[in-house]
């Protein structure tokens, strides 16, 4: 297999066990790049960026990579806040990818009436995928289609690429693509980014799904300790076929029945992401067929404010009020801790679903960013009763 990027983690090891050199120089070689790249241009010197190596290993880094990144970072869009930075990734073929990065200051919330301990951070929203297979309507990404699977290689450089501009602490993988319909290569990015030189931890590492049952079956004992969200978006499967078509190749009952054995082997919460579209899954009734739906999980229900991606969506955003009153009917009836998404990088198209690369007039949109990933992520970890209630209390202070 060609490898198409120097952090293609197995292929690397592969080609150096053929050739006789010792693959513990792989996370060495990771580790001077990844430095060397942050902190300054490239020069075609692979002795003077990654020293001490065996002389075969330079020469196959020499013939096999013209520059350590098989991407370039080709454009940079910056909100006018400063909070979110979206960058555009060219990758070998030619195709673009996105990823966006999303500052926070935990200093600003409120926990107990008084400010939050902490400070910066910053989460990245990646890629797994050029294009989309699942063509959720509500989504800008679905409208490009499927054109390809990203390398592991691929996935992570757009991690080296945002290290640039931050230090990255979160990860989401929920940018263009649906990431186990590119399960092995979504898999390995995570054991890389896990491991040396970028020694995240699994807990701050979050994948999207909109419910691939087969992969959610295999994640829990490939990467314990990651944490999952489900894009549900609806209560009801002929809702969901409506606004997702590929949820017809997931039956709901067979979905939540594999999040069931998922929660029990993990024993964390899952995080279910729920788009609000006006009129279409907004209504009280749709709160309740929700709440019935996830009342014997665990979960972190998160609201998700719709984006317009003009002339590609029939549907409209939700009201504050019908928003609030659904938030309120699942805490109050149904006992379910629920947040509403803060949108971050709207001015420019980097705020949920609008994603979709319109080269050449760079008009371009990204990724899914959460309401301060951290702070959920917190709750993954399944709690008694009566540590539930303190995070709901925490939750209202937060979200009055």
């Amino acid at each position: 297999m060609k490898i198409r990027s120097v952090f293609d983690g197995v292929e690397l090891r592969t080609e150096f066990q053929k050739i006789g050199i010792d693959s513990k120089f792989v996370p060495i070689i990771w580790k001077h790049l990844f430095l060397t790249l942050r902190d300054s241009n490239w020069e075609e010197e692979w002795e003077k960026h990654v020293p001490s190596l065996p002389s075969s290993a330079y020469s196959f880094l020499r013939s096999n990579f013209k520059t350590p990144l098989s991407s370039t970072l080709h454009s940079v869009f910056h909100s006018s806040d400063n909070l979110t930075s979206k960058l555009l990734i060219k990758l070998h073929n030619g195709a673009f990818v996105e990823a966006v990065i999303m500052r926070y200051d935990t200093r600003l919330g409120k926990y107990g009436g008084k400010p939050r301990p902490g400070g910066l951070r910053a989460t990245l929203c990646i890629s797994s995928q050029v294009g989309c297979k699942m063509g959720c309507k509500f989504c800008a990404t679905g409208s490009m289609g499927f054109k390809s699977n990203l390398s592991s290689g691929e996935i992570v450089e757009q991690l080296v690429h945002a290290s640039s501009f931050a230090q990255i602490r979160n990860v989401v993988f929920m940018g263009m693509g649906e990431p186990l319909n590119n399960y092995s290569a979504v898999v390995e990015s995570i054991r890389i980014m896990t491991g040396s030189p970028f020694q995240l931890s699994l807990k701050r590492i979050t994948v999207s799904t909109v419910g691939i049952i087969h992969a959610i079956n295999k994640l829990h004992n490939d990467v314990p300790g990651l944490n999952l969200a489900v894009s549900l978006h609806a209560p009801a499967q002929d809702i969901r076929c409506q606004i997702m078509p590929a949820a017809r190749a997931f039956p709901l009952e067979k979905l939540m029945n594999s999040l069931q054995e998922y929660q029990r082997k993990s024993l964390q919460k899952i995080l279910i992401e729920y788009i609000m579209l006006d009129g279409v899954n907004d209504e009280e009734q749709h709160a309740h067929l929700l709440g019935k739906l996830l009342e014997t999980f665990e979960v972190v229900v998160n609201l998700i404010p719709f984006n317009s991606i003009g002339t590609l969506s029939q549907f409209k955003s939700t009201s504050e009020q019908k928003v609030s009153n659904f938030q309120k009917i699942l805490r109050g009836t149904y006992n379910i801790r629920t947040t509403v998404r803060k949108q971050m990088g709207e001015d420019i198209s980097g705020a949920c679903g609008q994603l979709v690369v319109n080269l050449p007039d760079k008009s371009l949109g990204n990724a899914n960013p959460l309401t301060d990933i951290e702070d959920l992520l917190k709750s993954i970890e399944i709690r008694s009763r009566s540590q539930y209630a303190l995070d709901e209390a925490q939750v209202r202070n937060e979200n009055p």
